[in-house]
């Protein structure tokens, strides 16, 4: 690091290049697969989330960088990569990363899962009474869905869909000696289209086929193909079969100004994304031949180093088949969401046969923490209530992701045929979640639901519920206003906060953000609401600015933030004069971080740690101690550019303090952590923490467990 005194503020010595940073957030992940204090299916699952989140960096980040260098850009990023440089770092970093994983599926992981009972066999290992199973079920089930694809001069190279698993078919015709190639799509279900029908990746062999002790046997489809491929050529010499799998370019390109309708245009790029867009990454068997190599990498239009040779199976993605198997002593301890026994007792109401939220609202700001606290009997219960509550006179929901058998759509459903008036903004423009918001948003125009699809130029990215209630000669509005996505299923596993309160000022200022989101509006001014892109860039920057200004006046100043990434240059300056201003700053960043923490002269009032654990840290949290009287916030926001600058963002302050005291004892247990944190280092590597010698273990999740269950009851 050169000397921080000579050099300027914004000099690029000073931040972590970003792509580099979220590279190390994927090892963290894997980290999780490798270490063995983790239990065995656990280490499945963590490996498995290792490899789909690189096929969403390949998806979104790779072909956008090769773009810019094809368009000879050469404007460096902030830390001074140009993005060929940048391209090279991700080739160099991720090739012995790649080959660290598959070697340990192979030597570690998959021996010690045939240790437990749970094999995944390779077919020649098999019986010929196991083949003759698979043989049957082949002919019933594949055969009839599979259609061989010849390449030669009279048939032209097959187009690959996104994240398609194929084998390479070699042939020699048993008349003219002839060779030849084909591809034979093997139909799993790729997560690019989640909703397909498709076939699992392993095949199951049933009890009976089974040895003893056996738990579970299972073969990869593509091995059940392969040896049974004969039947698709005859008259043909199998030569040999080879696994591939491409992953092409995914991030929707919609220019929203000229698109008439939004809905069509996302429709038709969601359908682009599969069957239009350029190849990123190759992945083949190590045993292919170079005949093969090179019919596939020209037809693709890829090269090295994006064609990776595997030597054990290809998308290890597809092992989440696997991380649920119903086997507990290999598996983290279930985990049953509560209530605090609190609600009950403050609102319990014989005719909802449980919490009258309304009731315990009225009472007081409420907290609730997913997954520890269930989302099913706190957020979806509010809305299911709303629905059916004859006094209730209209609800407004922001939809980002929600979950396919959604209750919350449900009971909007159900309010709109109530009579009640329902306003629903669905952001279709939500990465990799397109398909199932279009089909939501036309579930709920049917049902009479009032829906728009987002802004111009924006992803309505916000978390916020209204609900507008008859009361005596007046109205109440209760709201929600979370962190996390309204999404049954991401609640169980991604940890998110939410505030349920009914103040009315915080009511008007929601109010007027669902009329911008819906009609025209050029709100400038909120009471409470910190709201992107309108107002939420210059109050961070201002309550940033505060605690340098206090620290500088010898008084104590602090400022602690949680969120999923932090990449906005203008934030990451202003922390660091406040830093340098004298100001104790703690960041709690799961992945991407671009800021250097812990540079003399520079940084070293900055830490910066990561939690990597069982559940998905989400909720975003951010505190300035303001002289002793802390500004508190919770939302939707990152402080990245995107989510400040082209986003609808929304951090609603915490003005309850028992909410507020809640809310800090959390921080602090999740600080304190020795288990799953990972301290940023100035160099931008991570070392996990460990328990010092005589440590008791503090894994935040494990603890916030215990601490849900000890204010228990239970949720019907």
């Amino acid at each position: 690091m050169n000397d921080v005194g000579s050099l300027s503020l914004a000099h690029p010595s000073h931040f972590i290049n970003r792509e580099k940073s979220w590279l190390y957030f994927n090892d963290r992940v894997l980290h999780e697969a490798l270490d063995p204090r983790t239990p065995l299916l656990e280490q499945v699952k963590f490996l498995a989330i290792f490899s789909t989140n690189l096929d969403e960096y390949f998806m979104v980040r790779i072909d956008a960088l090769r773009d810019q260098v094809e368009a000879n850009v050469t404007t460096p990023t902030p830390d001074g990569l140009t993005p060929q440089q940048q391209l090279d770092l991700i080739s160099t970093h991720l090739a012995p990363v790649i080959t660290q994983q598959h070697d340990y599926f192979a030597q570690n992981l998959r021996p010690r899962l045939a240790e437990a009972g749970i094999i995944i066999a390779d077919y020649p290992t098999l019986t010929p009474e196991q083949q003759a199973y698979l043989h049957n079920d082949f002919m019933r089930q594949v055969f009839p869905i599979l259609t061989p694809l010849a390449v030669d001069p009279g048939h032209p190279f097959p187009y690959m869909s996104n994240l398609s698993l194929n084998l390479a078919v070699l042939l020699q015709d048993t008349k003219t000696g002839q060779h030849h190639f084909a591809r034979v799509k093997v139909p799993t279900k790729a997560a690019s289209n989640p909703g397909g029908k498709a076939l699992k990746r392993f095949v199951t062999l049933p009890e009976p086929l089974r040895p003893p002790g056996v738990r579970w046997l299972g073969v990869p489809l593509e091995q059940v193909i392969g040896y049974n491929l004969a039947v698709l050529f005859p008259g043909m010499d199998l030569v040999g079969w080879y696994p591939f799998r491409v992953t092409r370019d995914a991030d929707l390109a919609i220019r929203e100004d000229e698109a008439g309708d939004l809905l069509a245009e996302i429709e038709k790029e969601v359908r682009s994304r599969r069957y239009g867009r350029d190849a990123t990454r190759l992945e083949i068997v190590k045993a292919a031949p170079e005949l093969v190599r090179e019919t596939l990498t020209q037809g693709l239009n890829i090269q090295l180093p994006w064609v990776y040779e595997v030597n054990t199976l290809l998308n290890l993605g597809d092992l989440m088949e696997l991380a649920f198997l119903p086997y507990p002593e290999l598996r983290d301890s279930d985990w049953t969401p509560v209530l605090p026994a609190l609600f009950e007792e403050k609102a319990y109401n014989d005719a909802y046969g449980g919490v009258d939220w309304f009731n315990l609202i009225q009472q007081g700001d409420v907290l609730v923490h997913h997954p520890y606290h269930s989302f099913a009997g706190t957020v979806e219960r509010f809305i299911a209530q709303a629905a059916k509550d004859p006094e209730v006179l209209g609800i407004k929901m922001t939809l980002y992701r929600t979950s396919g058998d959604s209750p919350i759509v449900q009971s909007l459903i159900l309010a709109a045929e109530n009579g009640i008036q329902v306003a629903v903004l669905v952001e279709l423009k939500a990465r990799f979640d397109e398909e199932n918001n279009i089909l939501w948003a036309r579930r709920l125009e049917q049902a009479g639901v009032h829906v728009v699809y987002g802004l111009i130029g924006l992803k309505t990215h916000s978390k916020l519920a209204l609900v507008v209630r008859r009361e005596g000669e007046g109205i109440r509005r209760y709201m929600h206003l979370g962190t996390g996505n309204y999404n049954s299923k991401t609640a169980r596993i991604y940890t998110d906060l939410g505030i349920l309160t009914c103040r009315d000022d915080l009511a008007a200022d929601v109010t007027e953000l669902f009329n911008f989101l819906t009609g025209y509006s050029r709100q400038r001014q909120y009471r409470q609401l910190l709201v992107a892109p309108v107002n939420m860039r210059e109050e961070i920057v201002r309550l940033i600015r505060q605690e340098a200004d206090q620290a500088r006046l010898g008084q104590p100043a602090r400022i602690f933030a949680k969120m999923n990434a932090l990449a906005d240059t203008a934030i990451i300056l202003e922390l660091y004069q406040a830093a340098q201003a004298g100001v104790e700053i703690r960041l709690l960043i799961r992945g991407m971080c671009t800021l250097r923490p812990g540079v003399p002269g520079l940084s070293e009032g900055i830490q910066v740690v990561s939690i990597i654990g069982r559940f998905l840290e989400h909720s975003r949290v951010f505190g300035f101690h303001n002289g002793g009287q802390e500004n508190l916030y919770i939302g939707s926001a990152d402080w990245r550019t995107r989510n400040l600058d082209r986003r609808v963002e929304a951090l609603t302050p915490v003005l309850d303090g028992v909410v507020k005291q809640q809310l800090q004892e959390i921080m602090e247990l999740m600080w304190m952590d020795n288990r799953q944190a990972w301290d940023l280092q100035p160099d931008g590597t991570y070392i996990q923490r460990q328990p010092a010698l005589g440590e008791a273990e503090r894994g935040s999740h494990a603890l916030l467990m215990q601490r849900t269950l000890a204010e228990a009851t239970p949720v019907v």
